[in-house]
């Protein structure tokens, strides 16, 4: 038996492989950590004015400005104001989370027109009169069922998030036990809240009447302006939470734990045990050697059926030389070609050199005795045998 070294540049290849694949799982875990703890994500594309993509609403801008309506995207608070300052305009606007109450009435305050799309609970009870969130349903067609103007005109439209209409806000589009579209107000300062994901997205827009609903609701004035809130807009004491915020507290001790786990494995995989001692090779193994240690390994295992079939193998190949047969002779015809040779039953021969299934190391003896005895019974029945020399 021989064996095989790497070469001193192949191990270096290993070693520096193994190191690499660590230090970059060490990093990809740091780089997540420093995510959740001091930063968060957010998905720029939804719902974004200037945005092509399938949640993104620019198909809208375009429709609207074909339509004579001035657009402004406004992405800080501060462009926001000025630009409603000067000229009487609808203020669009999604969640804000990060603007106090106080700051949402002073902004819808200076707007014409209010229009919100996506909204959550706190925008709506604030700019509509104690409106809140009704659920989710699946998106599905549904007619107006009010007399506002945008949405009769609309006719029916897609809804899949609902609303609940505070004191004096009308509720459009009905479906269970909530709205797809709230108005509040008449004539020309109004203030709405529409599901953006089911009706204004460029995904959505084509869809039943979505694009007149939206317009209708978007179009009043002939100037918009599209505000998207910025975390630096934050009222004081008011900051938008991270995900690191929101994180349950195990999670940086967690993530503390495994990047010492991983160092702590770097250390270990990474010692030496003294000096690399260079030895010859292949290095040649005695047959004596191979054998007991099989024989060991047979011992320890129990395996006697292993063993018998070991056994079996050899005393088969030496009975296929002695009778001239193929050495691709099946063990079934080798068997009925010795039990016709000594006249012996068919069964018995079988059962020697296939069937018979040691449980103990006495009964493997004994089976080995039998295999021994009828190869010595063939060899007699041969005119003559040459003892090798």
């Amino acid at each position: 038996m021989t064996t095989t070294a790497l070469s001193p540049t192949a191990r270096r290849r290993r070693v520096g492989a193994g190191w690499i694949a660590l230090i970059s799982a060490l990093v990809l875990i740091g780089l997540f950590g420093t995510t959740l703890v001091y930063g968060g994500w957010t998905q720029r594309n939804a719902l974004d004015p200037e945005s092509p993509a399938p949640d993104g609403t620019r198909a809208l801008v375009r429709i609207l400005e074909q339509q004579g309506v001035r657009v402004v995207v406004a992405r800080d608070r501060t462009a926001a104001e000025r630009e409603l300052a000067a000229t009487p305009s609808t203020l669009v606007m999604r969640d804000a989370p990060m603007l106090s109450d106080a700051t949402l009435r002073s902004l819808s305050a200076k707007a014409r027109d209010v229009v919100l799309i996506e909204p959550r609970s706190r925008s709506l009870d604030v700019l509509l009169n104690g409106s809140s969130l009704g659920g989710v349903v699946e998106e599905r067609t549904v007619d107006p069922g009010c007399e506002a103007a945008a949405p009769r005109t609309a006719g029916p439209a897609r809804i899949g998030e609902l609303y609940l209409p505070g004191s004096g806000v009308t509720g459009c589009y009905p479906a269970e036990d909530g709205f797809g579209v709230l108005v509040s107000g008449s004539g020309d300062l109004t203030a709405a809240a529409v599901d953006g994901l089911s009706v204004v997205t460029n995904r959505a827009l084509p869809l039943e009447g979505n694009a007149a609903l939206a317009v209708g609701l978007l179009g009043h004035s002939a100037s918009l302006v599209w505000y998207v809130p910025s975390p630096s807009d934050a009222d004081t004491g008011a900051a938008a939470p991270t995900i690191g915020d929101l994180t349950p507290p195990w999670v940086t001790p967690a993530l503390v734990l495994l990047l010492l786990a991983g160092l702590t494995a770097a250390f270990w995989r990474g010692r030496r045990f003294g000096p690399l001692v260079a030895e010859r090779l292949p290095v040649t193994v005695r047959a004596t050697e191979t054998t007991e240690g099989r024989a060991r390994l047979y011992a320890a295992s129990g395996d006697a059926a292993h063993a018998l079939d070991e056994l079996r193998r050899a005393t088969r190949r030496r009975l296929v030389r002695l009778l001239g047969m193929s050495a691709r002779t099946p063990a079934e015809h080798l068997a009925d070609a010795v039990a016709d040779r000594l006249a012996a039953d068919r069964a018995v021969v079988r059962g020697i050199l296939i069937d018979d299934l040691p449980r103990t190391d006495r009964e493997l003896v004994a089976a080995s005795d039998r295999l021994r005895d009828l190869e010595t019974s063939v060899r007699a029945t041969l005119p003559t045998e040459r003892t090798p020399r």
